[in-house]
């Protein structure tokens, strides 16, 4: 079974000499003899503070508490803070691995700090939580922007509306800014999936969920580190080989999954059928990718422009798949033979 990942690897390496991961403490929040970083709570003019986040909430101005959505990570709500409408994730231990589902929410916090429009952003996070809003099941909980209920996977898979190739080549865009803002900063998320891509009510997709994201070493882009980070959870029908043999680590895993994604915006079908251990097996060991041999959509001129970008992304050598920056002009080249 391959070693726990490090705080080391989780936290900025300013916070985690002093660290303390109690049930109460964060790397956000500044210990009493410590060193570690305080972000100072905001508010401007009544409203959020839109380029600091903090490491207090102010529990009393949480207001209209709705849920929306639960899964295994935990629970999300809509609700209204200093006169905003915000998304509230309350994660949750696991009982079978608690330093992963620990880990798993520093790792949340991995891009707060970042601000982009295709990025979903944090607004405040803590693990502090009053006992009147909490439970023993809580690890924290994170305030973000609230972009919407509606993701990628719902658009492409629950409704029946045409999904149109300008629409589509938009959405890649978005996700492709992301990612390339994001690889800027040496992380790479790790689990790029259409359930992970939120849709806006502008029609801008944004990238969310950063359970399973880690913070590279400056200079690593483009060279996989240790492998003993490459069993970092994410979803085993977008995970890159690399991952699934136990290798390394780099911001190319994500090209790999963006691949898939791209694909399933395409055709509007599942990548692949069958037990998942075949498919894990099959996509190693004999270079198994969704099908793009029987689609009428891959034999247009846009469609053979498609299939070798989709080869690409999704090739078994992560050095030779493009980068984020790479796959820009591609895309509006797709769009040129609209």
């Amino acid at each position: 079974m391959p070693s726990p990942i490090p705080v080391t690897r989780l936290l900025p390496k300013d916070i985690y000499p002093s660290v303390d991961i109690g049930t109460c403490s964060s790397p956000l929040t500044k210990h009493p003899h410590g060193s570690s970083l305080q972000v100072p709570a905001q508010r401007l003019h009544g409203r959020v503070a839109s380029r600091l986040w903090s490491s207090v909430i102010y529990w009393k101005e949480l207001r209209s508490v709705q849920p929306v959505g639960s899964g295994g990570f935990g629970s999300v709500y809509k609700a209204e803070y200093l006169g905003e409408t915000v998304a509230l994730k309350k994660v949750k231990k696991c009982a079978k691995n608690k330093l992963a589902s620990r880990q798993s929410f520093w790792a949340e916090l991995n891009a707060a700090h970042l601000r982009h429009k295709n990025i979903v952003r944090v607004i405040a996070a803590t693990t502090c939580v009053p006992a009147d809003f909490g439970d023993e099941s809580s690890i924290g909980t994170i305030l973000m922007e609230f972009v919407g209920s509606r993701n990628l996977q719902q658009t492409i898979y629950g409704c029946a509306e045409p999904l149109e190739a300008d629409r589509w080549l938009r959405y890649s865009s978005d996700i492709v800014h992301g990612l390339r803002f994001l690889h800027s900063h040496s992380i790479v998320h790790l689990d790029i999936k259409p359930a992970n891509l939120l849709v806006s009510s502008e029609d801008v997709c944004k990238i969310a969920d950063f359970g399973c994201s880690l913070k590279l070493d400056r200079g690593c882009e483009d060279t996989a580190i240790s492998p003993y980070l490459s069993h970092v959870g994410g979803t085993y029908t977008h995970r890159a080989p690399e991952l699934l043999k136990g290798e390394g680590v780099s911001v190319k895993a994500d090209i790999f999954s963006f691949g898939i994604t791209l694909w399933q915006l395409i055709t509007r079908e599942q990548p692949y059928t069958g037990d998942r251990q075949h498919v894990l097996y099959a996509v190693v060991a004999h270079h198994l990718r969704p099908s793009v041999q029987d689609q009428e959509v891959f034999r247009s001129q846009q469609g053979q422009l498609c299939r070798t970008l989709l080869s690409r992304c999704w090739s078994g050598e992560p050095r030779c798949r493009p980068s984020a920056q790479e796959l820009l002009p591609d895309l509006e080249q797709l769009r040129s033979h609209i």
